[in-house]
């Protein structure tokens, strides 16, 4: 229905309960349903007397749900009716278990908020049926509907937001019956039912480190948890021209230096503008395992070599301490040969258990690169 001027507002509207008036008291107590009723303030009430409404303020005022006349009242007035209309800025307090979904639209709550001038320190409890529940609307513009948890002093919040209109999802999230264990998390089954599921921790890594000097050592870093671990080196960058990139394994967090190091290793070199060539290389009982077969690293502008090697259960103390590793680098300058190696050897002087690594030049420093540690379940 359309109105000219402005739509009546809407408030809670009640009628008090019948009063029966006392020879000369002033004062009466106004309920609602055998209830005591406090209304918003006197503004808020028609009060009719003997047939003539009383003026709020000047005939008559109230006190929590006592109404007080400006004299007391004579045998034979009548107090015909009172009527509150609640606040009319707003909808009133509405009253327990009153708010259905339906009631809950922009077309009744224009600012889509329940304030707590409205719903002052309640509980609200919203029924949800087959067809109905809550509902929060985006703004029919670029505002996506969402629903915002703020702290106790409202000065920060949360907000849980729909996903956009291109989106075009629709969907729903149904939680677990429990609140899950210590560090797990939430996942989906494919179809919106969520459960708690564990993080898995076989592969997991450990530390990390950048290069700046001639090595980089890692100690303490091997324990039970874990079978073998995994090593990345990311653009690693010599401060000398041709050095080789090597690896000595640490036992009691010191490097070993003897001559007890058996590496195998195969290289692929291609040249620009020339056949490429391969080969082999077998260096027996040296102090380090090379990460680069047949050809060194270069420095030159933009190169760099990167590499992954596996180190297999370095806390064994019955079998030698097995390497594997892949890498890639160019040899020279970038017009050079551009390198890719695979191999791996063992450590045969004792079964000791290993207590980490070191990945070092054989000349000069290494100015920048980064290296990674990983454990790895079996």
């Amino acid at each position: 229905m359309s109105y000219i001027g402005k739509e009546p507002s809407v408030g809670n509207f009640v009628k008090l309960d019948a009063i029966s008036v006392v020879n000369g008291q002033a004062s009466y107590t106004m309920q609602s349903s055998s209830v005591n009723f406090t209304p918003e303030s006197a503004n808020h009430m028609l009060v009719s007397l003997n047939g003539v409404i009383q003026a709020p303020i000047d005939s008559f005022t109230v006190s929590g749900s006592t109404i007080t006349f400006a004299s007391g009242l004579s045998t034979g007035d009548v107090i015909d009716f009172i009527m509150v209309y609640g606040n009319v800025l707003d909808i009133g307090v509405p009253s327990d278990n009153t708010v259905s979904a339906s009631k809950l639209t922009t077309d009744s709550v224009q600012t889509a908020k329940i304030v707590d001038d409205a719903v002052t320190k309640a509980k609200v409890n919203f029924i949800s049926d087959a067809t109905a529940g809550v509902e929060v609307k985006g703004d029919g513009g670029s505002n996506d509907g969402y629903i915002q948890l703020n702290c106790s002093q409202n000065s920060h919040g949360i907000k849980l937001k729909s996903p956009p209109h291109s989106a075009s999802a629709s969907y729903t999230l149904t939680f677990p019956n429990n609140d899950g264990n210590a560090n797990e998390f939430l996942q989906t089954d494919g179809s919106g039912v969520l459960s708690w599921g564990a993080v898995s921790s076989d592969f997991v890594k450990l530390a990390s480190g950048s290069f700046s000097s001639n090595s980089l050592s890692f100690d303490g870093y091997f324990s039970s948890t874990y079978s073998h671990y995994k090593i990345i080196l990311t653009d690693v960058i010599p401060s000398t021209n041709n050095p080789n990139i090597s690896m000595r394994y640490r036992i009691s967090d010191a490097d070993v230096t003897t001559s007890d190091y058996q590496n195998v290793g195969q290289h692929g070199a291609i040249q620009i503008g020339t056949a490429s060539s391969d080969g082999t290389s077998n260096q027996t009982n040296t102090d380090q395992f090379k990460l680069q077969q047949g050809y060194s690293v270069s420095n030159a502008s933009n190169l760099c070599m990167n590499a992954e090697l596996t180190i297999f259960n370095p806390l064994n103390t019955s079998l030698y301490k097995h390497y594997h590793y892949k890498s890639s680098q160019h040899y020279s300058s970038a017009t050079g040969y551009w390198v890719t190696s695979t191999g791996g050897g063992y450590y045969d002087a004792n079964t000791t258990a290993l207590s980490g690594f070191t990945i070092f030049a054989s000349t000069g420093n290494i100015t920048s690169g980064n290296c990674y540690l990983y454990g790895v379940k079996a």
